[in-house]
């Protein structure tokens, strides 16, 4: 047991040695900057890539997922919509039960 102490001792001061730096090296404008710069690159570079694989798929004559996901809203809206007209169309026969009976 006594190992295992005195490693994970020294692996805690390791540990908060390094953080300490690292937090001040992420912290810093020469970094922060490039950093940046890189993250703007890369996603423009996606954006590019998910609209050339969305003329691709448009061009096979599939759905990208745009159209997916307005297909799908589209059903959503008509799901609630049949909902609400099932709940009217019961309370309806419910107010038509009840008028026949009395």
């Amino acid at each position: 047991m006594m190992g295992w102490d005195s490693w994970k001792k020294g692996f805690d001061a390791w540990e908060n040695t390094t953080a300490k730096h690292l937090e001040t090296v992420l912290r810093s404008p020469l970094v922060l900057g490039p950093g940046g710069a890189l993250l703007t690159a890369v996603m423009r570079s996606k954006a590019s890539v998910d609209g050339a694989l969305d003329s691709w798929w448009s061009a096979l004559g599939l759905p990208t997922r745009r159209d997916q996901e307005r297909a799908l809203h589209a059903l959503n809206q008509m799901q609630s919509r049949l909902i609400d007209l099932e709940e009217t169309l019961g309370e309806i026969r419910a107010q038509q039960q009840k008028s026949s009976q009395g």
